[in-house]
């Protein structure tokens, strides 16, 4: 496990009393209990919030594991970073969750932000592809995400092909849409 102790403040309305330790690890350290934990976050938002798909989409084992646990150890926020040449040629940030008390607190922001933060840091200045529900544009909007091509559905729900250009130094080619 490799400890992430964000370097900035946590963003503007973040409550001070959800604090989250974050650690980066990859699907061979989850081990069963992280891989459990990780997939009943996943199933709690993305299946018993929004309908029924397969999350074990096979790209986990591709991916760096962001995972946020409050104080009790519990699992409370969590994103994937699929390396790049596997889902799109540059990283691809994914499977972005909060549970539902501690949305409205800021802490998405700051799970996007070290999101990005990681991709930098692995790979340097890249591009970062995501695949966005179409209603949470703006919110990645807000972190240099651009919307790419057209909408289209997955898995019943509208989403938007989104790119984040490189850091300064790196390739600014915009990917083609997909």
């Amino acid at each position: 496990m490799r400890p992430e102790t964000p370097s900035a403040p946590l963003p503007e309305g973040c409550a001070s009393g959800q604090i989250l330790s974050w650690t980066w690890q990859r699907f061979a350290e989850l081990g069963a209990d992280g891989v459990y934990d990780m997939l009943a976050l996943r199933a709690k938002v993305f299946i018993l919030e929004q309908g029924p798909f397969l999350d074990p989409d096979g790209l986990d084992r591709h991916s760096g594991h962001l995972l946020g646990r409050d104080e009790d150890g519990a699992l409370r926020a969590y994103l994937r970073v699929v390396d790049p040449g596997v889902k799109y040629d540059e990283p691809s940030i994914g499977r972005v969750v909060l549970d539902k008390p501690l949305r409205g607190s800021g802490l998405a922001d700051l799970l996007v932000a070290l999101g990005v933060r990681h991709c930098v840091a692995a790979w340097g200045p890249t591009g970062i592809s995501i695949s966005a529900q179409a209603h949470l544009q703006s919110f990645y909007g807000r972190h240099g995400f651009m919307p790419v091509g057209q909408g289209y559905l997955e898995d019943g729900i509208p989403h938007v092909g989104m790119w984040r250009p490189p850091e300064r130094g790196g390739n600014a080619a915009k990917p083609s849409p997909t």
